[in-house]
């Protein structure tokens, strides 16, 4: 993503299935759908992991209205360069049945260092996120407001659950990517600092003891990105649509400026213990937005909708000031109404009882509102 030093500018990474329209299983065809997506957006589309993998990565974007574009060129591209090999493109962050044995690493030396050090955790990667950044160049400002911010990412999740299935089973979860995920070093919710000069010893250190390569392998939901100054939020399944992914970097800049507002006037807040985070993180996995989950500033249990009616109601002023509130808070409301990607392909499985047409209605949703 390309960088910019001005305002709270946004970027998104998104992270897509190719899938067979025959079988409906996954299918390692990225060396040939990336060239022709490329010929079209250059290096906004890439590799990944997996050769039945691909990524798209957003231009630097200062409003919803370019993020919205970026999405749908990006789906676009990768729709028709998929359909030119007789293939498609699917938004999930779990493929509802085909098996991680099947799949083929990319030769990438950077995904076969991976393979390489993490062995049987690289070869069941078969997840995909949506990851958002938020432009901010002050490292010093973004630690004080990354400390806030991470009291927030339970409502995320659980906005944009979107991977029920694994194996051809119904997890349970409604981010079943995110368990999958956990199992990752340095994976989850992120731990709190005392100041920017103690995460930056913590990063030293775990290079020193060959815990991590550089600072880019550190994989928690939240983060300070190493190659941008962005603050970065990777708690996110990829969406199933391209409204739901708008939702998610809309949702996530507010925060960024209402977090950073408060830090300006030094407004309290609660410390957060980790294990409480770990705990509501699982929560918002579990169950989605048809449970309960935990606020943990409160630290109580309450319906779903009532804890994204907080997050509303914090971010409000943020939303208006970017003239974002009318947009977001509809796509909300419409998620909460239909259910997020979880919960509306368990209602097409429920249905049918089909598992191709639960791949086929994945299929559709990615295209909504694209072609």
């Amino acid at each position: 993503m390309p960088t910019d030093t001005t305002g709270f500018t946004l970027g998104i990474e998104e992270e897509y299935l190719i899938v067979d329209p025959e079988t409906r299983e996954l299918d390692s065809a990225a060396a040939r759908v990336l060239p022709r997506a490329q010929r079209v957006l250059g290096e906004q589309i890439q590799p990944e992991l997996q050769l039945s993998q691909v990524e798209s990565v957003s231009p630097v974007c200062h409003s919803l209205a370019e993020i919205r574009q970026s999405l749908i060129q990006q789906r676009r591209s990768l729709i028709e360069a998929t359909a030119a090999i007789d293939k498609k493109l699917a938004a999930t962050a779990t493929h509802p049945f085909s098996h991680w044995s099947d799949q083929q690493v990319h030769p990438k030396e950077r995904y076969q260092s991976l393979l390489r050090e993490f062995r049987q955790l690289a070869r069941e990667q078969g997840i995909q996120g949506c990851h958002v950044h938020v432009g901010f160049p002050d490292p010093e400002r973004a630690h004080s407001v990354f400390s806030r911010l991470r009291g927030w990412l339970t409502p995320l999740l659980a906005l944009t659950a979107n991977s029920p299935f694994w194996l051809g089973e119904d997890s349970g979860y409604a981010s079943f990517r995110t368990e999958v995920w956990m199992r990752w070093p340095l994976s989850g919710p992120p731990p709190a600092f005392a100041s920017l000069e103690e995460y930056r010893e913590l990063v030293q250190s775990l290079v020193s003891v060959k815990g991590i390569e550089d600072a880019t392998k550190i994989y928690w939901d939240l983060r300070l990105s190493e190659r941008y100054p962005t603050i970065e939020f990777r708690v996110a399944d990829v969406c199933l649509t391209v409204d739901e992914a708008v939702m998610m970097a809309g949702l996530a800049r507010a925060l960024v400026r209402t977090c950073d507002e408060q830090a300006q006037q030094d407004t309290p807040f609660t410390h957060i213990h980790q294990e409480l985070l770990r705990a509501a993180h699982w929560r918002a996995a579990r169950y989605g937005l048809d449970g309960e989950l935990v606020d943990v500033h409160t630290r109580e249990v309450v319906p779903a909708p009532e804890l994204v009616e907080r997050l509303m109601t914090l971010v409000r002023p943020a939303l208006e000031a970017e003239g974002d509130w009318d947009e977001i808070s509809a796509l909300v409301q419409q998620t909460l109404r239909q259910g997020n990607g979880a919960s509306r392909q368990r209602a097409v499985y429920q249905r049918t009882g089909d598992m191709f047409a639960l791949v086929d209605f994945i299929i559709n949703e990615t295209a909504c509102g694209v072609l």
